[in-house]
C-alpha cells in the first residue's frame, strides 16, 4: 500500500518479516551482514529471504569490516546500499560501490553547532543518516524544530520511537527523509505478531 513517507525496516532475519514488510510498502530491508554482529546472517539466508520479495531496496549493515569485504558482500547480496555503523574516511567511503547511508546515535546534550558541523561535514559522502533510537527523554521542541530545520537539509531518516504516540502528524510536521521500523524474531518458524508494526504501518498510509 501507498504510505507518506518512505520506511526503512532494519534487522530483517525471517521470511515472515521480509515478506509482511515489503506487502505493507515498506521501501527497504536491512540485513546485519557484519560478521561482528552476534545475530550476523549469512550471505546465503539474505539471497533466500530477498528471492521471496520484490519492489524493495536491500541494504546491509555493518560495522567494522574492511570496505574491499562489504563491496564483495554487497555484490553477492545483491545489494542497493549500505548502513554503516562506524565512520570511515572519505577515501574509504570512495571505494564503496554502491551508496552509503550512516547510523548515528542521538546526543541529547550536544550542541547545535556541534551537530550542524556533523552533518555538514559528512553529508556530502553518505546518501543520508539513520538516527533508529529514539532518547529519553524524547527531544523537547527547541530541539524537534532543530531536527526540523536538519531534514530540510539532510536526508534523515527517524526511528518510529521518535513519536510513539501520533508518528503521522509527527512526520508531517518534521518531513524526516524516511522512517526507521524494527524487524523481530518469529514466534516458531512462519508464526509471527504483526500488531505493533501493523499499527505504524497503517499511520503512515496515504
Amino acid at each position: 500500500m501507498p504510505l507518506i513517507v518512505p520506511v526503512m525496516v532494519r534487522g530483517i532475519n525471517n521470511l515472515s518479516d521480509a515478506r509482511y514488510c515489503a506487502g505493507m510498502g515498506a521501501d527497504s530491508l536491512t540485513f546485519r551482514l557484519d560478521p561482528a554482529f552476534p545475530d550476523a546472517l549469512t550471505p546465503e539466508t539474505v539471497q533466500e529471504l530477498s528471492s521471496w520479495v520484490a519492489g524493495v531496496q536491500l541494504i546491509g549493515e555493518f560495522d567494522a569490516l574492511p570496505i574491499d569485504q562489504i563491496n564483495a558482500l554487497a555484490q553477492q547480496c545483491g545489494l542497493h546500499a549500505v548502513l554503516l555503523h562506524r565512520r570511515h574516511t572519505p577515501d574509504e567511503l570512495a571505494e564503496l560501490t554502491i551508496p552509503a547511508l550512516r547510523s548515528i546515535s542521538w546526543v541529547p546534550d550536544m550542541l547545535p553547532e556541534d551537530v550542524d558541523m556533523l552533518l555538514r561535514e559528512q553529508a556530502s559522502h553518505y546518501a543520508g543518516f539513520v538516527i533508529a533510537t529514539a532518547p529519553q527523554p524524547l527531544p523537547n521542541p527547541a530541539e524537534v524544530t532543530r531536527l526540523t530545520e536538519h531534514a530540510r537539509m539532510y536526508n534523515i531518516w527517524l526511528g518510529a520511537g521518535f513519536a510513539p504516540d501520533n508518528l503521522r502528524s509527527y512526520v508531517e510536521a518534521v518531513n524526516p527523509a524516511g522512517i526507521v521500523l524494527q524487524g523481530g524474531d518469529e514466534i516458531k518458524p512462519g508464526l509471527r505478531d504483526f500488531d505493533e508494526m501493523e499499527a505504524v504501518f497503517e499511520q503512515l498510509e496515504d
